[in-house]
C-alpha cells in the first residue's frame, strides 16, 4: 500500500471495506480493494482508524486473473467480435477511459461476490456503462434491467426513484443474481445465458437437453440467436482485455481521486446543494446518481451518493462542518406527507462543456451526457456530425 493511498484512506473517516474472499480453483479472484464508503456523521468527527485492503498494482491484470471462461481463440466469432470492438482503436480507448470509474466499481463488487471477471464487462455490452433511462416498460440502467426483474431483485422503481439506475444498488443485485445462477448451473456460460434469456427458459432447456459439454466455448444449445450473441459479445470484450496489444489498443489507468466511492448522507437535500458542497456541476452529480428522477436526493430511497473520491472528501467535509439546524434542513423530505421542499436553484448556472477527444463522435458525446444529438447541434450551432479534437462543446442548456 502506498503512503499516498494510506493518507487518502485516513481522510475518508469511516470507510466500510470488505476484503475479497478466496475463490474456488476455477475462478482466481485477485485481492483487490472493495468499494469504499465515506460516511458522514455531522454530530461528531469519526475516529480515523479504518481498515484498508491492499490494492492490486494493475487493475487490468487483476481483472484478467479473475476470468473463468475461454480465451480469444476459443471461437472465431469471439475473435471477430473483439476485432469489431477495436476497429477504431482511438475511439475504443476513449470509450474505455470514460467508463473506467464505473468498471472499477463493478470489479470490486464482483470480486466480493466471487463472480467471474468477464461479468465485470457485462455493462459494456448492455449499455456501455451508461445510465440509460427507461422508456415505458423497457429495460433501464447500465445493467438494462426490466421493470419486472427489478421487482424480483427488490429494486425500488417509482416516480421519484429508479433503483435500476442506482449503480451501487443495481450492481449488488446483479452480482447476487449471477452468483445464484452459477451456484445452480455451475457453468459461467450458462449463467450468462440465464441472465439474457431468463432462469426458467434455461432450466427448461436443461431438462430437455441436459447440460452442455465444456466445449465448444459457445454451447451448441437451442437458444435464441440474441442469447448466443450475448455470450459472444461478452467473451469478445474480455478478449480485448486479455490481449490489448493484439488489437493495437492501450487500456487506460484510473487515478485514485477518480475512483468512485459512496458517501452516506445524514439527510435528504437538493441536488444543487449537494453538487455545490461537493464542488462539481449538477449535471455531473445527476449522471452519477441518476436513480433520483427529480432535483431532490431522497435518503429514504437511497441514503448515499456515488462520487469520485476527491469530490466525496469535499462533500463529507462540508457536511461535517454544517450546523445541524442549517438551511439545508429546509430540503428534507417529509416522511409524513411524502412531499419535497423546493430545492435551491442556482441564480447563475454555468454552461457545462466537453472538450472533444480524438475519435469521439457526436452520438457518443450525446449519450454520455444524456442529451440528444439535436440538442447538441442547437447549443453549438452545428450543421453536421464532423468534430475536431480540442473542440469545446456545450453539453447543457445553461447560459
Amino acid at each position: 500500500m502506498t503512503r499516498q493511498f494510506r493518507h487518502l484512506a485516513l481522510a475518508l473517516s469511516t470507510l466500510l471495506t470488505a476484503c475479497a474472499s478466496l475463490p474456488p480453483a476455477r475462478t482466481r479472484q485477485p485481492e483487490i480493494a472493495a468499494p469504499v464508503t465515506a460516511a458522514v456523521n455531522p454530530a461528531s468527527t469519526p475516529a480515523v482508524t479504518p481498515e484498508v485492503p491492499r490494492q492490486a498494482t494493475d487493475l487490468w491484470q487483476a481483472l484478467r486473473d479473475s476470468f473463468a471462461m475461454e480465451d480469444c481463440d476459443s471461437d472465431p466469432a469471439v475473435l471477430a467480435r473483439a476485432r469489431r470492438n477495436t476497429r477504431n482503436p482511438a475511439q475504443f480507448e476513449n470509450q474505455m477511459r470514460d467508463v473506467l470509474p464505473r468498471l472499477v466499481y463493478v470489479q470490486h463488487i464482483a470480486a466480493r461476490h466471487d463472480v467471474a471477471g468477464e461479468f465485470v464487462l457485462l455493462p459494456w455490452i448492455e449499455s456501455h456503462f451508461q445510465p440509460l433511462p427507461r422508456h415505458g416498460n423497457r429495460p433501464a440502467g447500465m445493467w438494462q434491467i426490466m421493470p419486472i426483474t427489478a421487482s424480483s431483485m427488490s429494486l425500488r422503481v417509482d416516480g421519484h426513484y429508479d433503483g435500476r439506475m442506482d449503480v451501487p444498488a443495481a450492481t449488488e443485485a446483479v452480482m447476487t443474481l449471477l452468483r445464484q445462477y452459477q451456484d445452480q448451473f455451475h457453468d459461467w456460460r450458462i449463467t450468462d445465458y440465464a441472465y439474457n434469456a431468463g432462469e426458467y427458459a434455461i432450466r427448461k432447456i436443461i431438462r430437455k437437453h441436459g447440460m452442455p459439454p465444456d466445449q465448444p466455448a459457445i454451447p451448441s444449445w437451442p437458444v435464441r440467436r440474441v442469447t448466443r450473441e450475448h455470450l459472444i459479445k461478452l467473451l469478445g470484450i474480455a478478449c480485448v482485455v486479455r490481449e490489448p496489444e493484439r488489437f493495437h489498443v492501450t487500456l487506460p489507468t484510473l487515478p485514485k481521486e477518480q475512483q468512485l466511492v459512496k458517501v452516506e448522507l445524514p439527510r435528504s437535500m437538493g441536488m444543487a446543494l449537494a453538487a455545490d458542497q461537493a464542488g462539481m456541476s449538477v449535471g455531473t452529480l445527476k449522471r452519477l446518481n441518476s436513480a433520483f428522477r427529480g432535483n431532490q436526493i431522497d435518503v429514504h430511497a437511497a441514503p448515499y451518493l456515488l462520487l469520485p473520491t476527491n469530490h466525496a472528501l469535499q462533500l463529507r467535509d462540508a457536511l461535517l462542518n454544517q450546523p445541524r439546524d442549517s438551511p439545508a434542513d429546509d430540503n428534507l423530505k417529509s416522511a409524513a406527507t411524502g412531499t419535497f421542499a423546493t430545492a435551491p436553484v442556482p441564480t447563475s448556472p454555468l454552461a457545462e462543456t466537453h472538450t472533444v477527444r480524438r475519435g469521439e463522435s457526436l452520438w457518443q458525446i450525446a449519450r454520455n451526457y444524456s442529451v440528444n444529438i439535436a440538442q447538441l447541434r442547437h447549443w453549438n450551432h452545428l450543421h453536421g456530425h464532423v468534430l475536431k479534437p480540442g473542440q469545446v462543446l456545450k453539453v447543457s442548456g445553461a447560459n
